[in-house]
């Protein structure tokens, strides 16, 4: 039979091992905490270059392309964009278009009073060097994107104009036109608010800051900051994430998004992520089918 003392070194090994498994387990939690906290970065980080990929005015095209392409975007699970208004607009709505920046072609402003909110398909046509682009905007949702839209097409404003940018990273499968100048930074010389998903959110929600996906085949005014609304938009030909800062009024058929799909095949121009599409891409005519 054991001893006293023996008895008692057992015990005092038993429980250094048992000190010791503690200590490593807290050592691992600790490791995963640090770990969780670096992920979170990298995807804030993440968030941060795509937003910037979709804004238009002041900043290079340069600098945009060169910040996209030396840190690609880790893939990040968004969460889901608002399916609709919480409530339905009234039959008309009032829209303001007030002067921002200098003009890249010369056009009346859109109509501002008596705007309609009940079609929800709006036909349009858009003729490319590619190929053909139909899209169908919704009034419902964003009435005076549609209104500005329609009345920069009928203006002839969109008609042999570029695409100036393609982007094909994980997170953001886009194609950019709308600006005569070509150069990222032109627009139609007004600017007015976001609708659709931004105004389903207080100015103060921080679900504004957290990506959505904005879904294959969606149309989205490309923006500056909140409420610069112009005339550059862009065509979703895959499942993107971003904040919901981007008016969503329409979507692309599916001769659009063929048309898409071969162009963002055959890439960018240098072969980055963001940039000159390789196929260079031109809006012959946007015209209502009406």
């Amino acid at each position: 039979m054991p001893s006293n003392e023996q008895r008692r070194e057992a015990a005092k090994r038993k429980l250094d091992r048992q000190l010791e498994n503690r200590a490593a387990r807290a050592k691992r939690r600790k490791q995963l905490t640090v770990a969780g906290s670096v992920v979170g970065v990298v995807v804030l980080v993440g968030a941060v270059v795509l937003a910037v990929t979709l804004t238009r005015g002041g900043d290079s095209e340069s600098t945009d392309a060169a910040a996209t392409s030396s840190a690609a975007p880790e893939p990040q699970v968004a969460g889901m964009m608002p399916v609709g208004r919480s409530q339905p607009l009234p039959d008309t709505v009032s829209c303001t278009y007030t002067p921002g920046g200098t003009a890249a072609k010369q056009v009346n402003l859109p109509q501002t009073d008596g705007v309609p909110t009940a079609q929800e398909n709006v036909s349009v046509s858009m003729d490319t060097t590619q190929g053909p682009i139909g899209l169908s905007l919704n009034a419902t949702e964003s009435p005076c994107t549609v209104n500005s839209f329609a009345s920069l097409a009928g203006q002839g404003y969109f008609d042999a104009t570029p695409c100036h940018r393609l982007t094909t990273a994980d997170s953001l499968k886009v194609l950019q036109c709308g600006d005569p100048t070509g150069s990222g930074s032109g627009g139609p010389g007004y600017q007015y608010s976001n609708e659709f998903p931004t105004d389903q959110y207080a100015p103060s929600d921080p679900a504004l800051q957290e990506p959505v996906t904005y879904a294959r085949g969606t149309i989205a005014m490309a923006n500056a900051g909140a409420d610069t609304n112009g005339s550059q938009f862009f065509l979703v030909f895959g499942d993107s994430q971003l904040p919901p800062n981007y008016t969503v009024f329409g979507t692309i058929d599916e001769a659009g998004l063929a048309t898409l799909d071969k162009i963002a095949a055959a890439g960018i121009t240098g072969g980055a992520q963001d940039g000159a599409p390789t196929l260079a891409t031109t809006l012959n005519t946007v015209q209502l089918d009406v």
